[in-house]
């Protein structure tokens, strides 16, 4: 009955924690033994999967996790950076170099070289 809590209440506090409830976030379990638990991270074995998922300050957790200890664990999945590619990269990069150039100093202001003169020995 003791893991059955611990289980329960891993559930409720991965689903209360921020990113679970962002704007529509669908929630999702996973099933499986845990191998490592730290205040940062849970890490469990599901099948021949091995799952790492990080928990944070909101995460609430009632009783004990152990390793070894069976848990169910519900989670959201959110963004936190889109990279739509390198043909994105590609756009952005040929959008830049078809920019016009523009010069910061005025016409004709700018230092004329003048050759070296070397010294006659």
């Amino acid at each position: 009955m003791k893991g059955t809590a611990i289980t329960l209440f891993a559930v409720a506090s991965l689903a209360l924690s921020g990113a679970a409830f962002a704007a529509g976030a669908r929630t999702h379990e996973v099933t499986g033994t845990v191998l490592e638990t730290t205040p940062t991270k849970i890490v469990i074995q599901k099948g021949l999967e091995r799952w790492e998922i990080d928990l944070d300050p909101q995460t609430k957790v009632r009783g004990e996790i152990k390793v070894g200890a069976k848990v169910t664990i519900t989670y959201g999945m959110s963004a936190t950076k889109i990279d739509a590619g390198p043909l994105t990269k590609l756009k952005a990069a040929a959008e830049e170099a078809a920019a016009p150039i523009t010069a910061s100093v005025a016409p004709g202001s700018q230092k004329k070289e003048v050759p070296a003169v070397s010294p006659t020995p």
